[in-house]
């Protein structure tokens, strides 16, 4: 044998080493655009200052809704009459008026009981004018000034004393000072009973025709009287005829004996 003849170099092929007991590698696929979206969404990830926040708000909107929920079932004009809401907001408006007078009457007291010279005088002076006032109020004292009569004729005899006190209590919803019914002096306690033949107050029978004499202001007076569904079509309903005017002076001149307490005394 020759000695250039050698054996082919075989090709130099590197080991690959061998993975005992290993699982071949699967190739994860990518995902879509909406399977990440999903997948961020979901489980949701909640921190704890969102929650702090979520629970506020239900509890805002919780008290929200029971609070409206509340005021609609409260409501007590929802099913009222609409000569009864314009009855009400007459008589709403009038006592407004009133009480911004009595408020700015008492700014003028306390300003002219800062400014007076003679303040002593001047307390004096307007202790003098509420005993006045007081007197007026409690039917001791005699009254003047404007306001309307109320003539109430009942031929049937069907005006009832509950009626009489209805119309009473309008009045003085309206702003009534001194009330006079049939010489009788209607003040804060006085009562109304029926009689046989006509109505009693305080205990003294009066019979129609039923005349008031109401001091106050006529622009408030008459229209309270006159409202639908008020006094003079109440009282029309019993075939009664009622009759408003508006005098130029109107004197209320029927007294009530002062009554002296029996256990009371005056702490000063």
């Amino acid at each position: 044998m020759s000695t250039n003849d050698t054996p082919p170099e075989e090709p130099n092929v590197p080991e690959q080493p061998l993975n005992k007991g290993t699982a071949p590698v699967t190739e994860v696929p990518e995902q879509t655009g909406r399977q990440r979206l999903a997948a961020g969404l979901w489980p949701p990830r909640v921190s704890r200052a969102q929650l702090i926040v979520a629970l506020l708000l239900f509890v805002l909107g919780l008290g929200l809704a029971i609070q409206v929920r509340s005021t609609s079932d409260s409501s007590a004009l929802r099913g009222a009459r609409q000569e009864d809401l314009v009855r009400i907001l007459d008589e709403l408006d009038g006592r407004t008026k009133r009480l911004e007078e009595e408020k700015q009457r008492l700014e003028d007291q306390r300003k002219e009981l800062e400014s007076s010279s003679n303040q002593a005088e001047e307390a004096r002076r307007q202790t003098v004018e509420k005993e006045r006032q007081l007197g007026i109020l409690a039917g001791t004292v005699a009254a003047q000034g404007p306001g309307i009569t109320l003539k109430i004729t009942d031929p049937k005899g069907l005006v009832r004393s509950d009626q009489l006190l209805d119309t009473l209590q309008e009045l003085r919803a309206a702003g009534a000072e001194a009330i006079q019914i049939n010489g009788v002096r209607v003040v804060a306690g006085s009562y109304f009973s029926d009689e046989n033949g006509g109505v009693g107050i305080d205990g003294r029978k009066i019979t129609q025709p039923y005349e008031f004499r109401v001091i106050g202001k006529p622009q408030d007076l008459e229209p309270a009287l006159n409202i639908p569904g008020g006094v003079v079509q109440t009282l029309e309903k019993e075939q009664a005829n009622v009759v408003v005017t508006r005098p130029a002076k109107i004197v209320v001149d029927a007294l009530r004996a002062a009554e002296q307490p029996d256990y009371a005394r005056s702490s000063s």
